[in-house]
């Protein structure tokens, strides 16, 4: 039997939070929402779905999943896999099965769920977030020879890779970082197509100004960073 648990970074999230909580597939072990600084019902509305909830008072994507990561390891059974999910519902939940077929199935190490144009609703990405997701990418295939098309942050990895990885971006390098290292560590890797829809709510990072050039900037950082080292 595979075991899984699920890591979702939560800020003030309280419309979408149990929908995501509920509509995540049954064979997940545990769902772990991490309340990063949330002043809503974020918290309470995901203990009434069934969900283990952490607070983390550093702000940042990073330290969410961090705080996570930090939980699993203190705990005295490890899952398999690790799955990651944002708390907006803009991801079909539902498709977690997809995410983690191919590691159960055929051993891959790390899977990206992928927001393609074809299943994905008018609006759902913002032109920045989609210039992004094409510029990171396109430097990632020709520093690295990589196969990725999105940076999408509904994906799933073995537990002991994840490790391996020794992550440490605390804020918009969390899903770059993963990614470069996973290549840098030479993991077998894929894509799954997958839905995406609006999100409840306002983003975070694509919602504001601010947020996009911080989010842009340090994922290209990471990029060149990593292709230097190389």
């Amino acid at each position: 039997m595979t075991h899984i648990k699920v890591i979702i970074p939560a800020y003030n999230e309280a419309d979408s939070i149990g929908l995501v909580v509920n509509a995540i597939p049954s064979l997940v072990d545990e769902i772990i929402v991490v309340s990063n600084n949330s002043t809503d019902n974020t918290e309470i509305n995901a203990k009434k779905a069934g969900a283990t909830v952490l607070t983390e008072s550093n702000k940042g994507y990073g330290y969410a999943c961090l705080k996570g990561m930090q939980y699993i390891a203190e705990q005295p059974t490890k899952p398999d896999i690790v799955v990651f999910l944002d708390g907006d519902y803009s991801d079909y939940p539902e498709e977690l099965n997809k995410i983690v077929a191919p590691i159960i199935n055929d051993n891959i190490d790390f899977v990206v769920g992928a927001r393609d144009k074809n299943l994905r609703e008018k609006g759902a990405m913002t032109t920045p977030q989609i210039f992004g997701n094409w510029l990171a990418t396109s430097l990632m295939s020709l520093f690295f020879n990589a196969k990725f098309t999105d940076l999408g942050p509904f994906r799933a990895i073995k537990y002991d890779k994840l490790l391996a990885l020794n992550m440490e971006d605390k804020t918009y390098g969390w899903t770059v970082e993963m990614q470069l290292k996973a290549l840098k560590h030479d993991f077998s890797y894929t894509e799954v197509p997958l839905n995406y829809r609006n999100r409840i709510g306002v983003s975070k990072v694509s919602g504001t100004i601010k947020g996009a050039i911080f989010a842009g900037a340090k994922i290209l950082g990471w990029i060149f960073k990593y292709s230097i080292k190389k």
